[in-house]
């Protein structure tokens, strides 16, 4: 596969002729490049007017790798043919560069070009692009590629400073500007004058200014390394590399106005800058901003009545990094509520305006700050969260936009921060966070009760004097206060059967949307077990499973012996009765209060519960999350063979994860709480365990 690479346009704020007197310097040696051993021309050519000279070398690299590398291939350099052709006529210098070393194994082509700035005669532009591909290298091809593409950035970084260099040693000369070259006399028409092309360049306008311009149709503007610096920050020349590359295809491609320069970063940052998984998630993007018309959305989109009231969340501010700063407040919103008011659809449209009035806010950051804002600061306040927001139409709701955002608005989170998280909370992060980018999730800073207070909590981000009032600033934060959603504003009766059948018991497929759940069945005398390692105290177990036919028992169990190593034991029925197994951990020969100890009592649940819970532990260690066959009528069904079928996700959430202490997302009484009995009218309970570290 061939690898290619092409940098930004870099930009010498002097003249063509003394940045080609500064080039010439380097020859034939460079003592700024000690890599380069050296030189000799080859070929020597000019026009008979002077205007067209081709010079081509044999350069000697000294290539930075590894010793037993150098001694396999039986070299300590590497050669490189170039060929050098500058045209004083239309000013340019282009440069083609071999390698001759290898070039069955190895194929490295490199170009570069020096010309007249479009906009600016005084200044000069350098393009460079170079492609790899490795055929075969006695089985080093993955090191090759690697200190290939080091080489590379390195002589990108090393470049511009050099050229600087030697036109500043120039100027300490006294040499401050050189003639353009003029012709004599008018070459004779067929003459060796037209030795090199001398086919104008079509005038463009760089991307500078952040407009994009140009007087032909098919020259595209391009990126200069000043103005990516600006509103990008710091790339490496690799990332650098990526963005023209995937900037150049979406040109090419014609398939209508191309996206900012910011706006493709963060897509190149999602995928971690591989061109083509970047490519693919923005072509996604692009067909649905056009589908429902999200250019469009900031000029069209008024929120209803509804949404702006009772959904609490708004602009604030910005944060101490210059960030825009957006405020939710999660625990006062009736989901249920605006789910049957507006639907799905419209809060969906009234996040994706959110998103991209945060864009917007972002850009004008970028201009007002002059340095790079790509990205936005939220902060969710949890007062107020229960079990009524765990509510499955709403969880799916919620991971259908969280789906939606991921999607299309990459790396637009720069800080998410989470507020007085109550004791529920990890329920609902059970349920979420799976499905969160692994990316945005680490950007999650958790507090629980008052932790956000004082030094280590939002001081730290935000300044005092933008802290909510709410939140025990001072500063008043004009976002709806949400609330109850009177029923007057729900919609039709079929909105609300369809979201009554969506609140029925899940089966395999309903809710498992991404293959995060597992299927277990528990038969008779066969428990069912999930083996868990917490290496801290203070981390979160959190599950949460429906049981989808029969009853059982669930237990929370730690075991004092070690089960680092240990493989699971696995049961099998006879294929007589079907071929169900089950998984355990603990065998008959373990002894409860010795080698077992029950950190949570069972509890029985039923056919058709929906059952969330979370434990914080007090030490490290193994624990088990067992389920058992429960009867309580004693019979034996020979068709159901004593089973049941539950359908389960369990999580760690390490304790580095939180600000403060764990135990405040928690109650300090052991045991589990039912806190609501029925949160549906389809009557699935939905249970939470809270605990004190007492295990």
């Amino acid at each position: 596969m061939v690898q290619q690479y092409q940098s930004p346009v870099r930009v010498y704020k002097y003249a063509f002729e003394l940045v080609m007197a500064a080039y010439e310097k380097r020859f034939p040696t460079c003592k700024m490049i000690p890599v380069f051993l050296g030189s000799d021309i080859i070929n020597d050519q000019k026009s008979s007017d002077g205007a067209v000279h081709v010079v081509q070398r044999r350069c000697r690299l000294n290539v930075d790798a590894p010793y037993i590398l150098k001694k396999i291939v039986g070299v300590d350099h590497v050669v490189f043919m170039q060929k050098n052709t500058l045209d004083r006529r239309s000013r340019t210098l282009k440069i083609e560069a071999r390698n001759e070393s290898f070039s069955s194994r190895i194929s490295v082509v490199e170009h570069c070009l020096y010309s007249v700035h479009p906009d600016n005669p005084e200044w000069t532009c350098f393009e460079q692009d170079a492609s790899l591909e490795i055929k075969s290298f006695f089985g080093f091809e993955s090191t090759v590629e690697k200190i290939a593409i080091k080489q590379y950035t390195a002589n990108i970084k090393k470049g511009k400073e050099i050229i600087e260099f030697y036109i500043k040693e120039l100027i300490d000369e006294g040499v401050t500007r050189l003639p353009i070259w003029q012709p004599e006399t008018e070459a004779p028409k067929g003459s060796d004058a037209t030795l090199s092309s001398t086919e104008s360049t079509p005038r463009r306008t760089l991307n500078s200014n952040g407009d994009d311009e140009e007087e032909t149709s098919n020259c595209a503007p391009k990126l200069e390394t000043e103005y990516i610096h600006r509103i990008l920050g710091d790339l490496t020349p690799y990332q650098e590399s990526k963005l023209v590359q995937l900037r150049s295809w979406l040109q090419a491609s014609d398939k209508g106005k191309v996206p900012s320069d910011v706006h493709l970063y963060r897509f190149l940052k999602a995928r971690d800058f591989q061109v083509e998984k970047a490519r693919e998630m923005l072509f996604h993007s692009l067909s649905f901003r056009k589908k429902h018309s999200v250019d469009k959305l900031l000029d069209s989109y008024q929120p209803s009545p509804v949404i702006a009231q009772y959904y609490s969340g708004g602009w604030h501010y910005h944060d101490k990094d210059g960030r825009p700063l957006y405020v939710l407040r999660l625990g006062q919103i009736d989901v249920k509520g605006l789910l049957k008011s507006v639907n799905v659809d419209g809060i969906l449209r009234h996040v994706l305006a959110v998103n991209e009035e945060g864009l917007k806010r972002a850009e004008e950051a970028t201009k007002a700050l002059g340095r790079p804002v790509t990205d936005c600061t939220c902060i969710v306040d949890l007062e107020g969260l229960s079990m009524r927001h765990v509510w499955r139409p709403g969880i799916r709701a919620l991971l259908r936009i969280i789906e939606v955002v991921e999607a299309n608005y990459p790396e637009t989170m720069g800080r998410l921060l989470i507020v007085r998280a109550p004791r529920v909370f990890p329920v609902l992060w059970t349920l979420v966070s799976p499905f969160i980018d692994e990316n945005t999730r680490n950007k999650f800073l958790i507090y629980g009760g008052n932790d956000y207070q004082g030094s280590g909590g939002l001081v730290d981000y935000i300044d005092q004097k933008f802290i909510p009032d709410f939140l025990g600033g001072q500063c008043l934060c004009d976002v709806p206060e949400g609330g109850l959603v009177p029923k007057h504003h729900y919609r039709t009766a079929q909105m609300e059967q369809e979201l009554e059948r969506s609140d029925a018991p899940a089966d395999e497929s309903s809710f498992d949307v991404k293959g995060l759940y597992h299927i277990a069945y528990i038969q008779k005398d066969y428990q069912h077990e999930v083996l868990i390692h917490v290496p801290q105290k203070c981390c979160a177990i959190t599950w949460d499973f429906d049981i989808l036919k029969g009853d059982v028992t669930f237990t929370l169990l730690r075991s004092t012996l070690p089960l680092a190593g240990s493989e699971p034991h696995e049961h099998h029925v006879s294929g007589a009765v079907g071929g169900i197994g089950s998984t355990q951990y603990t065998d008959k020969h373990m002894v409860v209060g010795v080698d077992l100890r029950i950190v949570e009592a069972p509890l029985i649940c039923r056919e058709g519960d929906s059952v969330q819970g979370s434990h914080v532990s007090s030490v490290p260690g193994s624990y088990i999350l067992q389920w058992k066959y429960f009867d309580s009528k004693n019979s034996f069904d020979l068709l159901s063979m004593n089973k049941s079928k539950v359908m389960y996700y369990t999580e760690l959430l390490p304790s580095d994860k939180f600000r403060g202490s764990m135990t405040s997302l928690q109650s300090c009484h052991s045991g589990f709480s039912q806190l609501s009995g029925t949160t549906s009218h389809s009557g699935h309970s939905i249970v939470t365990h809270s605990s004190c570290p007492s295990n």
